[in-house]
């Protein structure tokens, strides 16, 4: 009862000025967000992202599994803190299917499950590097590295690689040069390069980490996107703990789905999980459950041969319409599997300028300075074929092509 009268907000600009003397400057200038995370609307072609459309997921196979996994005590349980022992069982059996007879293969209690392959480089270059300390990275690498590693406060050191893969001998030499104890790299179809490293690299290298008693990273990121061949781990080769592998499964199953193995034995396997456990203690056991429901179907690995000729399709009508539209670019390999094409453009090409003027037009791509933890070596783009639409990449090609002849002198 009575009256009342109803407050009127009033607009004012927002000041959050004292924050900046509060947080001080910043102990190290962590990279920008890559342009391969943007959303982008709809009606644009989309050549940026970093993950697959979804006609190239096992979406029947994702919602079913969630609707069965919301019906068991994985939906309120808590989960071991290195993930679900079935789960283990699984990332250890993938990997040792393909060890050599004379080999070791994994056991489970030598997989921990994290949450996407982002978190497990957090605590593998925490665990095994350390603030301050070298890490040896291939470059260009995976940007997602590049972040890890600067959130990690380890100081990176590039090994130029190409589309073959690292030079040895450059990478015997920076271990020497700067003391480092592990190597992070893809050996095979390496984000972006679409690099795979042949069996006399695989062995080279691994030789030269064994020399200098030190741990080699092996991110298997696109274990499930061969096309022309099938990926061979080079953990397979290694029977005495020098080689921490990664496998994720977010890309291959679903975004929604993050979760990824690390194996890894000895002390290094006992460090990564305690630096784990500091981040996340444990991982959904929901997503745990769902991940292994769907690997586990046999219409997974009809799904994965699917997948195979879909991106096949894919990164052909890309490469084609490239050559088609844009004359000046050069693709050094057709990678044999993966989800990217690497194209170098002339080297005077303003990438900052290309990016926007493309975007202007409808076309979203994504400049390849973020991939290069150092100064770019050259002028590069990488190329998403497994993005949405790909009937419009001739379209996508032709725009490129358009924007890079206006950066010609006249």
């Amino acid at each position: 009862m009575g009256t009342f009268v109803r407050a009127v907000r009033v607009a004012r600009p927002n000041d959050y000025g004292w924050q900046t003397a509060a947080l001080g400057s910043p102990q190290s200038r962590l990279p920008r967000t890559s342009t391969a995370l943007r959303t982008a609307p709809n009606d644009v072609i989309a050549l940026h992202s970093g993950y697959p459309d979804r006609d190239l997921l096992p979406e029947r196979l994702v919602r079913a599994a969630f609707a069965r996994a919301a019906r068991t005590d994985a939906a309120v349980g808590r989960p071991p803190s290195a993930g679900l022992p079935d789960l283990q069982a699984w990332f250890a059996a993938e990997l040792g299917a393909v060890t050599p007879e004379w080999g070791a293969p994994p056991v489970p209690s030598d997989v921990i499950v994290f949450p996407g392959s982002q978190s497990g480089l957090g605590s593998a270059f925490r665990a095994l590097v350390g603030a301050g300390r070298p890490l040896l990275v291939e470059s260009p690498t995976y940007w997602g590295a590049i972040l890890a590693a600067a959130q990690a406060g380890v100081r990176v050191v590039p090994v130029p690689s190409g589309t073959g893969g690292p030079d040895p001998d450059e990478l015997a030499r920076t271990f020497e040069r700067t003391g480092a104890r592990v190597f992070y790299a893809q050996p095979n179809f390496a984000n972006p390069t679409g690099a795979r490293w042949s069996p006399d690299l695989a062995d080279r290298v691994l030789g030269i980490v064994r020399r200098y008693g030190a741990f080699l990273i092996e991110d298997d990121w696109a274990h499930d996107f061969g096309i022309a061949a099938d990926p061979v781990p080079v953990a397979a080769r290694d029977d005495a703990g020098h080689v921490v592998y990664m496998r994720s499964l977010t890309k291959s199953v679903s975004p929604a789905v993050r979760i990824a193995g690390v194996i890894a034995r000895g002390p290094a396997r006992e460090r990564v999980l305690a630096a784990a456990q500091t981040e996340s203690m444990y991982v959904s056991g929901i997503l745990q459950a769902v991940a292994l429901d769907v690997v586990a179907q046999p219409a997974w690995r009809t799904h994965l041969r699917g997948v195979r000729r879909g991106l096949a399709a894919r990164r052909d009508l890309l490469i084609g319409a490239l050559r088609e539209h844009v004359p000046a670019a050069r693709l050094e390999a057709v990678p044999e599997g993966g989800l990217n094409l690497w194209v170098r453009l002339p080297d005077a090409t303003d990438l900052a300028r290309l990016s926007r003027d493309c975007e202007a037009s409808g076309v979203v791509i994504a400049s390849g300075d973020e991939w290069f933890p150092a100064e770019p070596t050259g002028a590069y783009l990488r190329l998403n074929y497994s993005g949405p639409n790909p009937g419009a990449f001739p379209e996508g090609a032709r725009v490129i092509g358009e924007m890079l002849a206006r950066q010609r002198p006249m």
